[in-house]
C-alpha cells in the first residue's frame, strides 16, 4: 500500500525575522472560486459603507477678513498659496498649509471684484469698484522674499485708473495681457497704461472673462444681457455669441479639454458646452436649489467645483449631471468662490461669513503618505465600488447625502415643479394634433438666440 503525504519546505512560509509579513499564497483559476462575485458583491458593498463612515471632507476655516469674500485666484507658480479679496478692499495671500495670512495687499478702497496672478506667478492683478486696476508683487516662497514684500505691500508695481467700476480680471495662460471687465471689456499690458484693445457687443454690463488655456488669444465673457460671448484677439472681434434665458455669474475653461467650457447660471444649473458648436449644451449640470455663483475645474479635467446662493459647495464630474459630492456647514452662508488647488486635492470655498473654508476633493481620502500595501488596497476596494456600481444597494450607498433641511425641501419643491410641468407638456402633446407640439430637449431649450 502506497501512502502520499503532503510535504512542503519549511523556507517557502518561515519568516527570517519576526518583523517580515506572512506569506500569502492565493490561487488565482476561477474554476476554484465559484463565489468570487458574491464575495467581491460584499467587499464593494463593505467598502461604499466604510467610504460613508470615513467622509470627514472640512478640514478647516481661515479666518482673517472682517467683510464678505467676493474673489479668489490662484499662484500658478507655488502649490501652497491661494490669494483673496474682500468686499471691503482687504487682499490676502494665505498659506494652506498654515492656514494662516502670509501677506496683506493694502491699496483699494471699495470691493475687489476680480484677482489673477501670471503664469509665472510673479505679478498679481486685482480690480474693484474704485474704477482702479492695480499689479501686485507676488512674494517668493522663500522667507527673505516675504519680508521684502511686507515692506511693499501698500505699494502696487502699477496703477491704472477707468472711468467705470470693474466686475472681474483674467491673466493671458502665456503671455504679458490680461483682461478686465466692467461697462465693456478691455485688453492691457503690463508696461502700458491705456487698454491695448476694447471690445463692446450691445451688453450692458460685463460680469466675467477667463482666457482659455490652450489658445491665449481666445477669450469666452458672461454679461448681465444674459449673453456668453467669445472673442479673438488676433482678428480684434467678437467671434460668437449665445443668449441664454438666465444670466451667467461664471465661466471655467476645461484645462484638458480647452475646446470645452462650463457656465455658472442664475436657474441653479450648470452647463456645459463646446466652442465649435454652441448649438445646444454638451450637459447640464443639475442639484444647487439657487443661482450658482462661481466654478472652477480641476487640473485634472475630470471635474469641477461650484459655490452657490444655497450655501453649498459641491463637486461634479465634467460629463454628469448630477454632483458627486455635497459640502454645507451649519456656520457657512453664501459661497461667493470657490477654487480647486492646483494639485486637485483640496476645495477652497470663500463665503459671505468672512472665511474661507478648506475641503478635501475626496470625502473619505486618507491625508498623509500610503504605505504600498495600503494603497493597493484602497485602488482595490475602489476598482470593486466602479465594478459594482450599477447595483441597487451599491448605488444607494454611494449617492446618499445627508442635506440640510431648506436644501432637502427647496429640492423637494423643485422636482414637484418639474413634474408638473413634464405632466403638463405630455397632456398638451396627447390633446393636439401629430406634429404640433415639439418637446425641445433641455440642453437647447435655455438658448434663446445664437449670433455669429
Amino acid at each position: 500500500m502506497k501512502v502520499k503525504v503532503i510535504s512542503r519546505s519549511a523556507e517557502e512560509f518561515t519568516r527570517e525575522r519576526s518583523q517580515d509579513l506572512q506569506r500569502v499564497f492565493r490561487n488565482f483559476d476561477p474554476k476554484l472560486h465559484a463565489q468570487e462575485k458574491a464575495v467581491e458583491y460584499a467587499r464593494a458593498l463593505n467598502a461604499a459603507k466604510l467610504e460613508k463612515i470615513f467622509a470627514k471632507p472640512f478640514l478647516g476655516a481661515m479666518d482673517g477678513h472682517v467683510d464678505a469674500i467676493s474673489c479668489m485666484a490662484k499662484n500658478p507658480n507655488y502649490l501652497k498659496g491661494i490669494f483673496s479679496g474682500s468686499m471691503d478692499g482687504d487682499i490676502r495671500l494665505w498659506d494652506i498649509s498654515s492656514r494662516s495670512t502670509v501677506q496683506q495687499f493694502v491699496g483699494h478702497k471699495g470691493a475687489v471684484r476680480g484677482l489673477a496672478a501670471s503664469t509665472d506667478g510673479s505679478i498679481l492683478v486685482s480690480c474693484g469698484n474704485d474704477c482702479t486696476v492695480r499689479l501686485w508683487s507676488i512674494p517668493g516662497p522663500k522667507i527673505a522674499d516675504l519680508d521684502d514684500a511686507s515692506e511693499n505691500a501698500s505699494n502696487p508695481l502699477a496703477v491704472y485708473v477707468s472711468k467705470n467700476a470693474f466686475r472681474a480680471v483674467d491673466h493671458q495662460w502665456d503671455g504679458n495681457l490680461f483682461a478686465t471687465v466692467g461697462a465693456q471689456v478691455d485688453i492691457w499690458d503690463h508696461s502700458r497704461s491705456e487698454p491695448v484693445t476694447s471690445f463692446a457687443w450691445g451688453s450692458d454690463t460685463v460680469v466675467s472673462v477667463r482666457f482659455n488655456p490652450a489658445h491665449k488669444d481666445i477669450l469666452a465673457t458672461s454679461a448681465s444681457d444674459r449673453s456668453i460671448t467669445l472673442y479673438d484677439l488676433r482678428m480684434a472681434l467678437p467671434s460668437k455669441k449665445i443668449v441664454m434665458q438666465t444670466r451667467t455669474n461664471a465661466i471655467a475653461w476645461n484645462p484638458r479639454e480647452p475646446m470645452n467650457f462650463s457656465l455658472a447660471n442664475e436657474d441653479c444649473n450648470c452647463y456645459s458646452y463646446d466652442m465649435r458648436n454652441m448649438e445646444q449644451a454638451k450637459c447640464v449640470h443639475r442639484d444647487h436649489v439657487s443661482a450658482v455663483m462661481d466654478i472652477d475645474y480641476s487640473p485634472t479635467g475630470r471635474e469641477f467645483v461650484t459655490g452657490s446662493y444655497d450655501r453649498t459647495v459641491r463637486i461634479f464630474q465634467y460629463n454628469a449631471g448630477h454632483s458627486r459630492e455635497i459640502y454645507h456647514t451649519k456656520r457657512m452662508q453664501r459661497v461667493f468662490c470657490v477654487k480647486f488647488s492646483c494639485d486637485a486635492s483640496y476645495v477652497i470655498s470663500g463665503s459671505d461669513d468672512t472665511n474661507l473654508r478648506l475641503w478635501k476633493a475626496k470625502a473619505s481620502e486618507q491625508l498623509g503618505v500610503l504605505l504600498p500595501r495600503e494603497r493597493k488596497k484602497q485602488e482595490y476596494l475602489d476598482a470593486v465600488k466602479e465594478r459594482f456600481k450599477h447595483l441597487p444597494e451599491v448605488k444607494r450607498i454611494v449617492r446618499h447625502r445627508h442635506l440640510p433641511k431648506p436644501i432637502y425641501k427647496a429640492a423637494s419643491l423643485r422636482r414637484t415643479m418639474a413634474d408638473a410641468e413634464k405632466k403638463k407638456e405630455e397632456r398638451k402633446r396627447a390633446h393636439s394634433a401629430p406634429g404640433t407640439v415639439v418637446t425641445v430637449p433641455l440642453r437647447k431649450r435655455r438658448i434663446v438666440s445664437e449670433i455669429e
